[in-house]
């Protein structure tokens, strides 16, 4: 088996996550949480698209971790990201943290926003 070390050029990999943090770049953050290229940020939810809008010339999709289990992503949430060109794709939390660190390897325009898996 050969195994490659991934580099991340121009972000920070999301190094854990737990029932209700998220680890970036050492930086321990409680509850909900937006991680992208730039750093990360505690966020309050799905109300709060507005997070995410303010960083729409730099993201292209929003991976939408959505706790333990896997629900749909608000209609609202969906369409407020949608109208300035950020698409959203809805996975569980743990996937989403792995899909996050895989597309940012790839230098993709990616942000993860994170529900807490719970405790």
């Amino acid at each position: 088996m050969k195994l490659n070390e991934i580099h991340y050029a121009d972000a920070q990999p999301i190094e854990s996550y737990g029932p209700d943090f998220v680890r970036v770049a050492g930086e321990v953050i409680t509850g909900p949480a937006i991680v992208h290229a730039e750093g990360a940020s505690a966020w309050t939810g799905t109300d709060d698209p507005a997070a995410l809008i303010a960083l729409a010339d730099k993201l292209d999709v929003v991976l939408l971790g959505t706790g333990a289990e896997l629900r749909h992503a608000p209609t609202t949430f969906r369409q407020a990201l949608e109208e300035v060109g950020i698409g959203v794709e809805v996975m569980k939390t743990d996937s989403a943290c792995r899909t996050y660190n895989v597309l940012v390897s790839e230098g993709r325009r990616v942000a993860a926003a994170l529900l807490p898996v719970g405790a």
